[in-house]
């Protein structure tokens, strides 16, 4: 029984205790008791159900990505839904899985440790049916994948790593990366059978095909994100991050449109008050700089770049040539 009752289930305690079904004084009794729960020790609860719910928030978010990627790819639809997310230990897992599947190992980096995603055969054989032209309806044989195959495959599921950075950037910037490619479970030493790992359960349907996509991730990996998977957390990095995406654009979009000043130096010389007075139409001042020497390029005022006076279709123009060191550049 649930801590919280419904109405209905009120009234029917009240009426069974007003009947005389039930005795009042037995429950206050029983409730004084001391009640003692059995704890497995090899299924530890590393993960609280606050952090599951923020957990199943990404991986939904994850599985419409995934449904869109895939479905744009195969040219069908398709539907990945998330449907459990569980803590178990890394040793029920392996077992819960078929001996012959597909299994991407990949890299969360800058977490430590790996993560796999596993594919039903029966899902991965409908998607390179699909992607290959065909049908897409099952059951196929399993068998272990060719080498065209495995090559297919890379085409739809390296992409994947980028869908769930995105489905994680509300919580931390991640940049996974497929590391490897296995077939057999046994072989898989993702961490010690003890090790709580998390398990997010994503049923696949594609045609008349249907299959699961697990991925697990074990606690030691996530450890570090624990901390930040709340409600309240995750909700305000949506915010921070959907504002920042709509606000920043368009101030940039804003600012590069704005005009400024470009100035050239050409050069500069001294003259007297006389030699200035007796300026006439014709007369020729002579600067302090060499035509092949580099020209100074001020921008809004400020001196930025050097660059080589020229011209370009009847019209004086500035190559730029390097940026304006200051005091290395002897100014």
């Amino acid at each position: 029984m649930s801590e919280v009752l419904s109405q209905s289930e009120i009234d029917a305690l009240f009426s069974a205790i007003n009947s005389g079904e039930i005795d009042a004084d037995q429950i206050l009794y029983d409730d004084k008791e001391r009640r003692v729960h059995s704890y497995d020790f090899r299924r530890a609860m590393r993960f609280s159900k606050d952090h599951l719910r923020v957990l199943r928030r990404i991986h939904e978010h994850f599985s419409r990505l995934l449904t869109s990627h895939l479905s744009g790819h195969l040219r069908t639809v398709m539907q990945v839904q998330v449907e459990s997310v569980d803590q178990v230990p890394y040793e029920e897992f392996i077992r819960s899985i078929p001996v012959l599947t597909v299994l991407h190992l990949m890299e969360m980096s800058p977490l430590e440790g790996r993560v796999v995603l596993e594919m039903n055969p029966q899902v991965v054989f409908a998607m390179l049916d699909r992607f290959m032209g065909g049908d897409s309806e099952g059951p196929y044989r399993e068998r272990e994948l060719t080498t065209i195959e495995m090559t297919l495959l890379k085409r739809l599921v390296t992409p994947v790593t980028d869908l769930l950075a995105d489905a994680w950037r509300d919580v931390a910037q991640l940049q996974p990366g497929v590391v490897s490619v296995e077939s057999n479970p046994q072989f898989l030493q993702l961490t010690t059978p003890n090790e709580t790992v998390l398990v997010i359960a994503m049923s696949v349907r594609i045609a008349q095909t249907t299959g699961l996509i697990n991925l697990c991730i074990p606690h030691t990996t996530i450890e570090p994100l624990i901390p930040l998977l709340t409600n309240h957390y995750y909700m305000d990095a949506g915010k921070r991050n959907r504002t920042e995406d709509t606000i920043e654009p368009k101030v940039q979009s804003h600012v590069l449109k704005l005009p400024i000043d470009v100035a050239v130096e050409l050069g500069s010389t001294e003259l007297t008050i006389e030699d200035v007075l007796n300026l006439e139409v014709g007369d020729t001042v002579v600067l302090n700089k060499s035509i092949r020497e580099p020209a100074l390029v001020y921008v809004d005022g400020m001196p930025s770049f050097w660059g080589s006076v020229g011209k370009r279709k009847r019209m004086y123009a500035i190559q730029i040539l390097r940026e304006w060191e200051g005091d290395e550049d002897g100014e």
